[in-house]
């Protein structure tokens, strides 16, 4: 089969995935960002240096960037429902589509209702009003997050619904389809996600400026500001992914069957730390396993019982091959992480943090290894899910639209053509202004430059006639 024969399905399938890929890093680096510049006002009110305030405008201007970046990258999956799912957006629309208008009017005003201050307002407003508007649009990030979790979530582990007489679900309880089962732990662990990542792309920064040089007080202070938040949040994020795993074993066994790589059902299973997945053979080739380890993590205890993948209908079954692989990748890196913040931690223990390094290196290597670590986390779960797009009740195959295969083909095409080059730009931007570092983030007078459209020009050729006479 050539690659023009792939199905409709399959790729409807593939830009949907592609452009979530695309879209996640966005607002996951602005959740964690936003969170860094409350507390980074927080630091500068509370102790006046002005190191903080170097720090909160460099990464100001780059938040900008990625919230505007993932506005546009956002938008666009809401017409994708329409585009290539429309009968998924008709059954399951009664459920999602207030959760998602419930998002825009709370978490997205909310957002951008207090972003021109926290932009354009220092100079403009009460300290305090200027510290309230920052805490805002944190607070705006994590709403953001909670109302999409929860759709997302839903779709894992339905519940507080019923059908009615045209097969939609439709809501019967809204505290039971908000906060749905895995509503808790997937919220909890994206949010660490999202911290742990930002921690990494700045102490990445700060590690290439350490290496070139370039390093002054402020690049030395956020440096170990993300050491420090490294340190902390790696060891939690793993625990709240074991608490993770355990509620999607209760809820969704197969996805556990296809990550843990395992296809007998059996008590005292043992944990595959790396194997080659063969459906056509119901069995895990070249596996290294650690005897009873995953009954031990997934039931605490040693004779628990592990589901096994074989256990399950064929047409009910998740790609195991990129489920075990993109699962193994997140956890790889997760402790990769929690290595890295040990390793910094001893280094600031020994008062060495400062002095360029092996250490550094890794830390620039790893500066992008949580946006890797998120996109695997989400394919798991996403995979995992197949094949089914509500758990248990609607599959994939009856949520597509009656797209042609053309048009398949011509709209993933279209997207990642569009993609490349739009967030190619923007990404390219980004390492530029993360290149120069706080010492040239100088403050800018906080009122914009010049507004748009024709008013724009007129109000500044206003502007300009008045400073030619004020001069004559």
């Amino acid at each position: 089969m050539s690659i023009f024969d792939i199905p409709t399905l399959d790729l409807a399938r593939a830009q949907f995935a592609f452009v979530v890929s695309a879209h996640i890093v966005f607002p996951a680096f602005s959740i964690g960002t936003a969170s860094y510049l409350m507390v980074l006002e927080a630091l500068r009110m509370i102790t006046g240096k002005e190191v903080f305030l170097r720090i909160f405008e460099f990464w100001k201007h780059i938040f900008a960037v990625v919230f505007g970046m993932g506005v546009v990258s956002g938008v666009v999956m809401s017409y994708e429902f329409g585009l290539n799912f429309a009968h998924f957006s008709d059954k399951a629309g009664p459920v999602i589509g207030p959760l998602m208008g419930y998002e825009v009017m709370t978490a997205f005003f909310l957002e951008a209702g207090f972003l021109g201050i926290m932009l354009f307002g220092r100079n403009r407003v009460n300290k305090w009003i200027y510290m309230f508007a920052v805490t805002m649009v944190a607070f705006g990030t994590l709403l953001s997050a909670f109302w999409i979790l929860s759709v997302n979530s839903w779709m894992q582990t339905p519940a507080g619904f019923a059908m009615n007489d045209v097969g939609q679900f439709i809501p019967q309880n809204w505290w039971e389809v908000i906060f749905n089962p895995s509503l808790p732990y997937r919220f909890v662990h994206m949010v660490l996600a999202a911290y742990l990542t930002t921690a990494l792309v700045v102490a990445g920064v700060g590690a290439w400026h350490h290496i070139k040089g370039t390093a002054d007080d402020a690049v030395r202070t956020m440096f170990r500001m993300a050491v420090a938040m490294i340190l902390v949040t790696a060891p939690i994020q793993i625990f709240a992914g074991d608490q993770h795993g355990l509620n999607t074993l209760e809820h969704q066994p197969a996805k556990i069957a296809a990550m843990e790589g395992h296809w007998e059902t059996s008590k005292g299973a043992g944990l595959i730390l790396f194997g080659i997945p063969n459906p056509s053979q119901e069995r895990t080739d070249y596996k290294i396993e650690v005897p009873y380890a995953s009954s031990l993590i997934l039931t605490h205890s040693l004779d628990g019982e592990v589901p096994g993948l074989g256990d399950f209908p064929a047409d009910e079954r998740p790609p195991m091959t990129i489920v075990f692989f993109t699962f193994r990748i997140m956890v790889g890196l997760g402790f990769a992480f929690a290595a890295i913040g040990l390793w910094g931690g001893w280094l600031m223990w020994r008062k060495r943090l400062h002095e360029p390094g092996l250490f550094h290196k890794v830390a620039l290597v790893f500066a992008p290894g949580g946006f890797l670590a998120i996109i695997m986390g989400w394919f798991t779960t996403e995979f995992g899910r197949q094949p089914y797009t509500v758990y248990g009740h609607f599959t994939t195959a009856e949520s597509v639209s009656n797209l042609s295969h053309g048009a398949a083909w011509a709209a993933l095409i279209g997207f990642v053509v569009v993609y490349a080059f739009l967030f190619g730009s923007g990404t390219f931007y980004l390492l530029r202004l993360m290149r120069r570092g706080p010492e040239s983030a100088e403050p800018v007078e906080n009122t914009p430059q010049r507004a748009g459209g024709v008013a724009g020009a007129m109000l500044a050729n206003d502007v300009t006639t008045e400073k030619e006479e004020a001069h004559v």
